[in-house]
């Protein structure tokens, strides 16, 4: 049995990101998916600059190539009320059929390789992890997605009730002119309809709701992702694909050991907006990069990720708790129309990994 210095369980985005980061150190890299790419995967599809970043960073190359920006962002407030501004930086609406497959092809330009295989098992032994009695590695990163299998076999539980949402995804003809916006929160404002131009004449249509511990029905989603979007023909609408969104406000562990978790695996998902590739792309990188130290791969991985993304981690959850309440998404909303800073401070905070400052804030209070 061949023994690999690190496997990765899940080759999307956090999976990728994880072999290149660890083949650029000169490890040897197994890349391990049940699935054969390209292959669809249910999400908003939004690539902010944030990710972008940190891509540029890996040596990607230009991964958005052939989309265009979206043009302006429009959020609306439960109140009604509603702000449109071009972003600070440019963000694009990218299918992950397309966005996943070339991030894959870039970490086997690397060197990684890899394997269709769907992972049931892992065995810890003192100096490595057997996978399924055929693979061997001294390290492991768990980026196998929201029900992880990795996660589940470090003993740590799927996300509670009001931390974990269920969302729906299709895609329907874009309104001529560009003018469909890229994203509404909240007209319900635990929920996030949003729509994002794909630039083929297609645009990214989706709905999400907290689970609060009852079900809640495909007809329901579609139900409310209509009346929140009244300008989609639901006949037009293809591609319609429900996924769990496990949210950053209960996350487990970020690993034990030789094992590390990555993305939706270790719940991260912004709870102030449902995004989830920035957080996917980054801890990837850092979850590659932990695990060339073997047995203290957790221990390396969580102090990156704190640094990295602790501050930002705790903001956002505030910002989840403040925006529970429809009168301060109102007055978020009037002061983002308002205040071009408040605007950008609201985006780096949902896209990537912003603060909540005290000016934005003060400025929330007063409405204005």
């Amino acid at each position: 049995m061949t023994v690999y210095d690190v496997a990765i369980v899940g080759a999307g985005p956090a999976g990728s990101c994880a072999a290149i980061a660890a083949r650029h150190a000169g490890a040897r890299v197994l890349l391990l998916d049940r699935a054969e790419f390209p292959r669809d995967k249910a999400c908003g599809d939004g690539i902010a600059a944030h990710a972008l970043d940190v891509l540029a960073e890996l040596g990607v190359p230009d991964p958005v190539a052939g989309y265009a920006p979206v043009p302006v962002l429009r959020m609306v407030g439960p109140g009604g009320g509603a702000v449109a501004r071009a972003l600070p930086r440019p963000a694009y609406t990218v299918p992950r059929r397309v966005f996943d497959a070339r991030l894959l092809t870039e970490a086997v330009a690397t060197g990684a390789e890899v394997r269709t295989h769907t992972v049931r098992h892992l065995d810890v032994r003192d100096d490595l992890v057997e996978i399924d009695g055929e693979f061997a590695a001294r390290a492991v990163v768990g980026a196998d997605g929201a029900g992880s299998v990795v996660r589940r076999a470090l003993g740590f539980a799927p996300n509670p009730p009001g931390h974990l949402a269920l969302a729906i995804r299709g895609y329907a003809p874009a309104r001529p002119g560009g003018g469909q916006p890229s994203r509404c929160p909240a007209a319900a404002w635990a929920a996030h309809p949003g729509a994002g131009p794909v630039g083929d004449g297609s645009a990214n249509i989706g709905y999400g709701e907290l689970l609060r511990g009852r079900p809640v029905s495909r007809a329901h989603l579609l139900d409310r992702l209509f009346a929140l979007l009244p300008g989609v023909d639901p006949a037009a609408v293809t591609g319609l694909r429900a996924h769990h969104l496990p949210l950053s406000t209960r996350r487990p562990p970020p690993g034990r050991g030789r094992i590390v978790l990555a993305g939706d695996a270790l719940s991260l998902i912004n709870p102030f907006t449902g995004e989830g590739i920035f957080y996917a792309v980054l801890s990837g990188a850092l979850a590659g990069d932990a695990a060339l130290a073997g047995q203290e791969a957790a221990t390396r991985y969580t102090a990156s990720l704190r640094s990295r993304l602790g501050r930002h981690l705790r903001h956002s959850r505030a910002a989840a708790w403040l925006a529970s309440r429809r009168w301060v998404v109102d007055r978020a909303i009037r002061a983002a129309d308002r205040d071009q800073r408040v605007f950008a401070a609201l985006v780096d905070l949902g896209l990537g990994d912003g603060l909540l400052d005290g000016r934005t804030l003060g400025r929330i209070a007063a409405g204005r």
